[in-house]
């Protein structure tokens, strides 16, 4: 007899590294769009669509939990140099990207400055869960 309730331990793990000196609101909207690439480039991330007693159907979501990290601005970098290197599936939301206002510009921002100068305030990483557990070495849960 199995448990539907029990918790699944996942060999994957997606993460976001958010910059620890971001605003609350910039902290929710750089989550967001970090996220919401995911599911087109590893569908095996979504679950399958929701529906209620009623039949009113919802829109499918992750299927596995994501987990909200925070540091300092040198931790962003190292991390996201290692994601690089380690090859796990990686979104990068620059400090541009406050000033841009829709996607072509989004891109064009981050487009204009090398992986190495980015200054980023957030990073979502995809991946083996011991790779990804390296990547963030030194973050901490977001409060």
């Amino acid at each position: 007899m199995t448990d539907d309730n029990a918790p699944v331990r996942f060999d994957t793990k997606i993460a976001v590294l958010l910059r620890d000196d971001l605003e609350t609101w910039q902290r929710l909207n750089v989550t967001a769009f970090l996220v919401s690439g995911l599911g087109t480039q590893v569908p095996e991330v979504i679950g399958e669509p929701y529906a209620d007693a009623d039949g009113t159907p919802y829109l499918p979501m992750f299927r596995q939990p994501v987990l909200v990290f925070a540091g300092p601005k040198e931790l962003l970098t190292t991390a996201h140099g290692k994601a690089v290197g380690r090859g796990v599936t990686t979104a990068v939301f620059t400090s541009d990207l406050f000033a841009t206002g829709h996607d072509e510009a989004n891109r064009a921002a981050v487009r204009a400055v090398g992986k190495d100068a980015m200054d980023l305030v957030g990073l979502a990483v995809y991946g083996p869960r011991n790779a990804v557990d390296k990547i963030l070495k030194g973050a901490s849960m977001h409060p």
